[in-house]
């Protein structure tokens, strides 16, 4: 694939656009069914582990919607540090609900006996080059001599990628490679957080980066990178993941019910309203205008979870080595997608 200059709207002053929220709540008992709460219906209180991020836009949505609230449920939001610090905190029914970034980790706990299914999805990757909140930006210079023309001349070089090879990260660089016939093992992955994924570029220590939006425009409009691939339409890294304990609970489907119409209220992306970008806005910190010139996910309405995906992301790792064991996961016995079929009845 020949590099273009891809260009996104601009977007100026980004340097404080990684600030978050302080944590909004800590964990907590959850109730079912015993409390009568705001609404008229019998609910309780959902403990939810997330990551503060855009990526879950339709959760910061539901609730300040009052969508949750409606269906007698009263959120706390408990804040992880990423999907594989969540995965312990299910398994002990200290978290009913995670929703975050999957990771070999995770498959690795699965096979290990701990207990959870993946019950939906997240942000999906729109796959427009132009409109992709990920890409595979690689440093200028690499670009501008032609030593890098094509995703398969950067083969032995060094990607950076917040959280490594098994993190979400990636995941998501492996499907990019993918398309040039290269895997994770054909590269040296980085482990880099994403602010520090510019000055990387910038000095010369990484040779290309895998920033998600707003810190891949900035990388664009420095001067520092160039996108040379996106995700694919479609790919995703994120999800909705339930405790066993709570997968039977009586509010697991009002809450996903209340989830997937804060998920509604995002399909028309590039066309969110005001009140949208508020929510957000407070919820992560960034400033409202920069999230409004910054690239979105995608989301179903329904959020179904992607059973395709998963298999894809089993065997990227296994390829790559950071998965432990030898015999592939059945994904179907991982996975229930009852709660988005039936979000609408």
């Amino acid at each position: 694939m020949t590099t273009t200059r891809m260009r996104r709207r601009s977007l100026l002053g980004l340097l404080a656009a990684g600030a978050t929220t302080p944590a909004l709540a800590a964990c907590g008992s959850a109730v079912t069914g015993e409390d009568l709460a705001e609404g008229g219906k019998d609910g309780g209180t959902v403990r939810v582990g997330h990551l503060s991020s855009s990526l879950f836009t339709p959760l910061y949505v539901a609730e300040a919607m009052d969508y949750f609230a409606e269906e007698g449920i009263t959120i706390e939001l408990v804040p992880i540090q990423s999907g594989q610090d969540g995965i312990p905190m299910l398994s002990n029914d200290q978290l009913d609900v995670m929703v975050a970034g999957f990771s070999a980790g995770m498959f690795n706990a699965l096979s290990e006996g701990l207990e959870f299914k993946i019950v939906g999805s997240m942000g999906i990757s729109p796959g427009d080059p132009d409109a992709s909140p990920t890409a595979l930006e690689v440093r200028q210079e690499l670009i501008d001599d032609g030593t890098v023309t094509s995703v398969a001349d950067l083969a032995g070089r060094k990607i950076a990628v917040a959280g490594g090879p098994g993190a979400t990260g990636g995941y998501l660089l492996a499907s990019m490679l993918e398309e040039d016939g290269l895997t994770l093992s054909d590269v040296e992955v980085v482990n880099l957080s994403t602010p520090d994924q510019e000055p990387a570029l910038t000095n010369g220590s990484v040779d290309a980066a895998t920033p998600s939006a707003p810190f891949s425009t900035s990388i664009e409009e420095a001067g520092v990178g160039s996108p040379l691939a996106v995700p694919a339409e479609g790919v995703t890294g994120t999800g909705v993941v339930y405790s066993e304990t709570f997968i039977e609970n009586e509010l697991a489907q009002p809450f996903f019910t209340a989830l997937t119409r804060g998920s509604q209220e995002l399909v028309d992306e590039g066309e969110q309203t005001d009140e949208v970008y508020q929510i957000l806005s407070d919820e992560t910190g960034q400033d409202i205008d920069v999230l409004r010139a910054s690239p979105m996910y995608s989301y179903l309405e329904d959020l179904a979870p992607q059973p395709e995906q998963l298999e894809n992301m089993q065997a990227a790792w296994m390829e790559s080595g950071e998965i432990e064991y030898e015999d592939a996961l059945d994904v179907a016995e991982i996975v229930d997608a009852s709660f988005a079929e039936n979000a609408g009845g």
